[in-house]
């Protein structure tokens, strides 16, 4: 459980969402406006969107009463190109996730995501991947679509491969997307843990307890001895990794 909980009242919990609003709503029109100047420049637009993403992140979290303690934050832009795969367990992931992720690394979220106002509109025009779950035959083709934009443009990649969020904060089985994002790529993988998020913002509930937020970014993993015939392999051992960083409750059980 996170140290300091501090659980707010209705009007102080209010407040910061209305805060947080107001910076999406002020920061988003400029830059879609730029998006759409660069539209016909994919990779130009995934810059702006990550520089969009990690300054929106910061000011969001700060609003909502957030820090982010990132203990080997030397490997994410150290790291690059890599493709980072990140657990997912709480409504914070996204925050961290833009905060933190590389400028020359774009994102993959669910096509739901499009849906969000003034967010959605900006993520869609940036260029970063919006995956159909429904469609395998879909998720896969934009797989390959991504991969070969990374090998083009030595991008990497920002991922939670567990799909959607935990419901329980307990680390989920992994998709396997990342493991053929990295045979077709060559790149690393960097498993990156975000620390008691579940208890900080639990699922299903707009409770939350502001405080220190601990990210722990976790050595490259090398995937150039990965084949395609131990891909499930593959993923579980990354999974494996993460899950012997995080706490006991965040633990598969």
């Amino acid at each position: 459980m996170a140290e300091g909980r501090r659980k707010l009242g209705p009007v102080s919990r209010t407040l910061r969402f209305v805060a947080a609003a107001l910076l999406l709503a002020l920061l988003t029109p400029p830059v879609l406006v730029v998006l759409l100047l660069l539209l016909p420049w994919r990779l130009a637009r995934i810059r702006v969107g990550t520089a969009y993403g990690n300054v929106l992140g910061l000011l969001i979290g700060r609003a909502l009463g957030f820090r982010y303690a990132v203990r080997g934050r030397e490997r994410l832009a150290g790291s690059m190109p890599a493709i980072y795969v990140v657990n997912h367990s709480s409504a914070l992931d996204l925050l961290v996730g833009l905060a933190l992720v590389p400028r020359a690394a774009c994102g993959v979220a669910k096509k739901q995501m499009a849906r969000v106002p003034l967010f959605g509109q900006a993520y869609l025009l940036s260029g970063h991947l919006l995956l159909d779950r429904g469609s395998r035959d879909k998720a896969v083709a934009a797989m390959d679509s991504t991969a070969q934009v990374m090998k083009r443009h030595g991008l990497g990649v920002w991922i939670w491969p567990e799909g959607t969020r935990s419901e329980d904060g307990r680390l989920k089985p992994f998709k396997k997307g990342f493991v053929h994002l990295a045979l077709a790529t060559g790149l690393p993988v960097v498993p990156v843990v975000i620390h008691d998020a579940p208890s900080r913002w639990p699922a299903r509930t707009l409770d939350f307890y502001p405080g220190t937020l601990q990210v722990e970014v976790l050595e490259p993993i090398p995937t150039d001895s990965w084949s395609a015939d131990r891909v499930a392999e593959h993923a579980e051992a990354v999974r494996q990794v993460i899950a012997a960083a995080l706490p006991e409750g965040q633990r598969p059980i």
